[in-house]
């Protein structure tokens, strides 16, 4: 206990439009084995995010065929994502992972800061989507929200620009969601856990994830 198969149907259940795992090679967050088994009970959008410099990584992606898949640049015990792909120096690499998962169907995303040059080499090395890193914004939200913001309405509309969907990611919250969507144009996707569990602890599961919803809207 808990039942990450069972937390997911449930959490499709109360409205949440998509599952996001993060194996890491450790599988202290969620262990390989769980993501083949919520392979057979996902019935919207099923996301996997990780390091594809890890084989066990490419593998498990190429066998479970998600909706997306995002490459995250974490380094081998690394704490938790603290930074995106630099998409101009790994640009060979990227470009050669990206179309394995393109030949199999899957959406890619890459993780990147909000920075309009790691934006513009997402778009070269033939990504669909990026996700922004936004622990910045939400540090900083609190101090000077419309400040906090400015660099990723700038990376949104170079994304725009570019073709590129634009998810984002890390630390956001109810009290910083809604002005981050409001400020993001063409936001499509967020990605939400820590902050969304910690509210169901409070709040109910049900009704956490329907408040997130809202600020969506």
């Amino acid at each position: 206990m808990p039942n990450v198969v069972h937390a997911a149907i449930k959490a499709q259940e109360f409205g949440a439009h998509g599952i996001t795992v993060h194996p890491r090679p450790d599988e202290r967050h969620i262990r390989y084995k769980d993501v083949y088994d919520l392979k057979q009970v996902v019935t919207t959008e099923f996301n996997i995010e990780g390091n594809p410099k890890e084989p066990r990584f490419m593998e498990l992606v190429l066998a479970v065929k998600p909706t997306q898949v995002t490459l995250v640049p974490d380094q081998l015990g690394q704490l938790t994502s603290d930074h995106g792909w630099n998409t101009v120096e790994h640009k060979e690499y990227l470009v050669e992972v990206l179309q394995v998962f393109k030949k199999e169907g899957i959406r890619t995303s890459v993780f990147v800061d909000p920075d309009p040059d790691m934006i513009i080499g997402a778009k070269a090395v033939g990504a669909d989507r990026i996700e922004l890193y936004t622990e910045t914004y939400a540090h900083n939200f609190l101090m000077d929200k419309s400040k906090a913001v400015e660099p990723f309405t700038i990376a949104a509309e170079v994304a725009n620009k570019l073709g590129l969907g634009i998810n984002a990611g890390h630390d956001l919250n109810l009290q910083n969601l809604k002005f981050f969507n409001e400020h993001v144009p063409g936001l499509l996707e967020v990605s939400i856990g820590h902050a969304l569990i910690s509210d169901s602890l409070y709040l109910g599961m049900e009704n956490a994830i329907q408040m997130y919803i809202r600020q969506l809207k």
